[in-house]
Order: structure tokens, then C-alpha cells, then sequence
């Protein structure tokens, strides 16, 4: 009888030998309100404590230091210094090995898209970036900035404007706690040279990358940039449907005015366009639907005032425009146009 040998889990040992730092001593502080029983003990015992810091006893950090008990976390974009030491401990050639030991923050992103021109390549670009500790101790952030490519400008929106100078959004205090997310958000908008050229900024554009650097407990640098980042240029057919005007916010059963901007994005070919208008179950069209709009030539627009009114209260969503192009037989649909807020229109006194 044949028996095979066991099999080797793994067959590199790596060894890791790190000239470490004394850490801040961090303590758990109890704290209660002074009508709870205990009173003010638990403040004074904390203020009694030689390792907490003076003035501010209810942080987790002291200001004894500590040496490690064991290796600690190495995350990407800081710097340290060790010896690694790989050993092939089996009979076999081993190739491609790769250290990685692990990530510090979680980043992700989210593009919106606003519009304020007749062609899509002029509209601003909005980045929504959401950073993450995902460490066990707080960061200081000290700074997380956006470099844009070459077809882009950029301004930050992380400030609140001020007499002299802006505040941070985030306030005076830039440390992100662990498992704690923040926001940054960024404008973008092409560059003119860019902009007048349709054909280069349409479809995945690069947009840029962030740069994000921090500092941990005692000062240790680190720093992380993105790979760049891309968006997808909304693509709106031949056909480009926006609005021009819209009220906010409108009345409970009763008639509110709209105005839509239609636009021939076609190059070389006229249409001859007819507008239809599908209710849904809270928002109704008010006019005669599949009516003619006549030819609209290549590259031009006009102007159509619509009526409409909401059954149902609440943020209620425009939808239910289509057009046909009688030349070619194509139907264009056009939903989730806007949002509006319906209230009513009456206030109830109770008594």
C-alpha cells in the first residue's frame, strides 16, 4: 500500500525582526454625571492618575510610554525599519514572492454630474471621496487633496467660508477616529482647451488621483495616492432632454409649471419630433399628449413650458416624457427627471 506524504502548507518562512518604538500608554477612562451615585470620583480618581494626561483625563492616550509587547500593525504608505528574512524550507523553486503585511484606509468614491450647458463636455464634475480608519488608533489627517489631470480644474469643498480665511468642515480637530468615516468633496470642471473639444473628454475620462497623508500616535508619516481615478461622461443619444425651470417645493393638488430645454445633439440630420406624456401614479400631465413639436434642426434647441400636478405628498419624482423621432421611427424615454416636494396645501389647527 502507497502512502502519500503529508502536504506542506506553506513552504517559505518568513521572519520579521523590527526595531520598534515605545507607544503612549492608552487607558480606558469611566467617567458618570454627578447625579449618578458615585459623583465626582470617577473624575478625581482619573485626575489622581499619573498616567492620564492633565486637563484632558477622558482621552484614551497617556502620557507614560510603554514598549511593545509584539510586533504591532504595518500598514501602507508608512515607513519602518526590520529585517524580513524568507527561507524556502521545501524541495521546490519558489517564484514571484510578494510582501504586502496590511491597508490603513478604506477609500471610496462616488461621481455626480451637474449640468449648466447645452453640451455635456462643459458640465462640472462633483467627487464625493469617503476615507475610513480602519486601524486600531486614531490618525491625524494631515492632508487629503485631489490632483486633477491635465483636462481638469479642481477647488475643494471641504471648507466653510470665513472673514479672512476658511474653516475645515471637519473643524479645528483633525484626527479620524478608528472605524470612523469622513467626506471630502471636490468640483471639477474641464478646462477650457478641453471643453471645446467634445470628442475628447466624451466616454472614460481620467479624472485624477487623491493624495492623502496622515500621522499616527507619535508622529509617524504615512501616505497613500490613489491609482487615477476614471469616470464615465453621461451619454444622452441624439436626443438631450433638461430642465431650465423647476419649483422646489409645490402644492397638493394643484397645477405647478415646469420649463424643458430640448436639444438636437445630432451633428447633420433633423428630426421631427412628437411629445407624449405618460401619468404615473402621483405625478399627472396636464395638456394633450402626442402632440407635434415640429423639426428641430442639427445642434439647436427650443423651449417647452409644461404643466403638471401631484396626487401623493412628499419628495415625488418627474417622470413620463417621451419623444419620437417620426423620421427614424425612435422613441427617446425620459424618467426620474427631477425631484419635487409636494405639501399640503392646507394647515390643520387641532384643538
Amino acid at each position: 500500500m502507497e502512502v502519500n506524504p503529508p502536504k506542506q502548507e506553506h513552504l517559505l518562512a518568513l521572519k520579521v525582526m523590527r526595531l520598534t518604538k515605545p507607544t503612549l500608554f492608552t487607558n480606558i477612562p469611566v467617567t458618570c454625571e454627578d447625579r449618578d451615585l458615585p459623583g465626582d470620583l470617577f473624575n478625581q480618581l482619573m485626575k489622581d492618575d499619573p498616567s492620564t494626561v492633565n486637563g484632558a483625563e477622558t482621552l484614551m492616550l497617556g502620557e507614560m510610554l510603554t514598549l511593545p509587547q509584539n510586533f504591532g500593525n504595518i500598514f501602507l504608505g508608512e515607513t519602518f525599519s526590520s529585517y524580513i528574512s524568507v527561507h524556502n524550507d521545501s524541495n521546490q523553486i519558489v517564484k514571484d514572492i510578494l510582501v504586502k503585511v496590511l491597508k490603513p484606509l478604506d477609500v471610496k468614491t462616488k461621481f455626480y454630474n451637474a449640468e449648466s450647458d447645452l453640451s455635456s463636455v462643459t458640465d462640472e464634475v462633483f467627487l464625493e471621496a469617503q476615507i475610513q480608519n480602519i486601524t486600531t488608533s486614531p490618525m491625524f489627517m494631515e492632508k487629503v487633496s485631489l490632483e486633477p489631470s491635465m483636462m481638469y480644474n479642481v477647488v475643494e469643498l471641504n471648507t466653510v467660508k470665513q472673514v479672512g480665511e476658511g474653516e475645515s468642515t471637519f473643524g479645528s480637530r483633525t484626527y479620524l477616529q478608528p472605524l470612523d468615516t469622513r467626506q471630502y468633496l471636490y468640483c471639477l470642471k474641464p478646462k477650457q482647451e478641453f471643453a471645446e473639444k467634445a470628442g475628447i473628454i466624451k466616454g472614460v475620462t481620467v479624472i485624477g488621483k487623491l493624495d492623502i497623508v496622515w500621522k499616527t500616535n507619535l508622529g509617524e508619516r504615512g501616505r497613500l495616492q490613489t491609482s487615477q481615478l476614471q469616470r464615465m461622461a453621461p451619454g444622452y443619444g441624439d436626443v438631450r432632454l433638461s430642465l431650465e425651470a423647476i419649483p422646489d417645493t409645490v402644492n397638493l393638488e394643484e397645477p405647478f409649471h415646469i420649463t424643458c430645454k430640448i436639444t438636437n445633439c445630432s451633428s447633420e440630420r433633423t428630426m421631427d419630433l412628437v411629445l407624449e406624456m405618460c401619468n404615473t401614479n402621483s405625478i399627472h400631465w396636464c395638456g394633450v399628449s402626442g402632440r407635434q413639436l415640429g423639426k428641430l434642426n442639427p445642434s439647436s434647441s427650443l423651449y417647452l413650458a409644461l404643466t403638471l400636478l401631484s396626487s401623493v405628498q412628499g419628495l415625488q419624482s418627474v417622470s413620463g416624457l417621451r419623444l419620437t423621432d417620426t423620421f427614424l421611427k425612435r422613441t427617446y424615454e425620459y424618467d426620474d427627471i427631477a425631484q419635487v416636494c409636494v405639501v399640503s396645501s392646507t394647515i390643520q389647527v387641532e384643538s
